[in-house]
């Protein structure tokens, strides 16, 4: 009985021992991925109000105000990639967050927008795409519903950027 009790506490204060180290690497990790996060520009697409020069910083990372067009696609809107659990992806595992950006495959089978450069992150390390999917993972949930997708045809809720093929004729301005 003393061997067993021994060994729980040991094993306890080895576990209490351990828990900085491992703290120290998620904080290296955290900052590799707000690091690749920043050159990557990922604030760009999914940070309210950069479209317009001014960023709202209070809202990073919650989701644009401007949609991309793409020709017989529809229009698409930098989502919400904050780990707010109803309108960001708080509900995505690390793994899911990884395979996301790896092969453009969302956890719910549906397929990343055209737009979302995931060929380029497939090219990352597994350990750079872990850190930046840690680092949005410790990011502070922002609570802001994205609309969209819009199909093609179906009324836009926002400002969006047109992406036509060289040869079509840029849309009107409205009145």
């Amino acid at each position: 009985m003393f061997r067993l009790s021994a060994r729980y506490a040991f094993l306890a204060s080895s576990a209490l021992w351990l828990q900085p180290s491992m703290a120290a690497a998620d904080d290296t990790q955290i900052a590799r991925g707000e690091y690749l996060v920043t050159i990557g520009g990922c604030n760009d697409c999914h940070t309210p109000g950069y479209f317009f020069g001014k960023p709202d910083t209070s809202r990073f990372l919650g989701g644009s105000d401007v949609g991309f067009e793409i020709p017989g696609q529809g229009v698409f809107v930098g989502r919400n990639i904050t780990p707010d659990k109803e309108t960001g992806i708080g509900g995505w595992t690390r793994e899911e967050i990884v395979t996301a950006l790896q092969t453009g495959q969302r956890p719910d089978g549906r397929v990343l927008a055209p737009i979302m450069p995931w060929h380029a992150f497939a090219q990352l390390t597994e350990e750079d795409v872990t850190s930046i999917a840690v680092f949005l993972q410790s990011l502070k949930p922002v609570s802001n519903h994205v609309p969209g997708p819009f199909k093609p045809g179906e009324k836009v809720s926002t400002f969006l950027f047109r992406i036509l093929p060289p040869g079509e004729t840029a849309a009107t301005a409205p009145n």
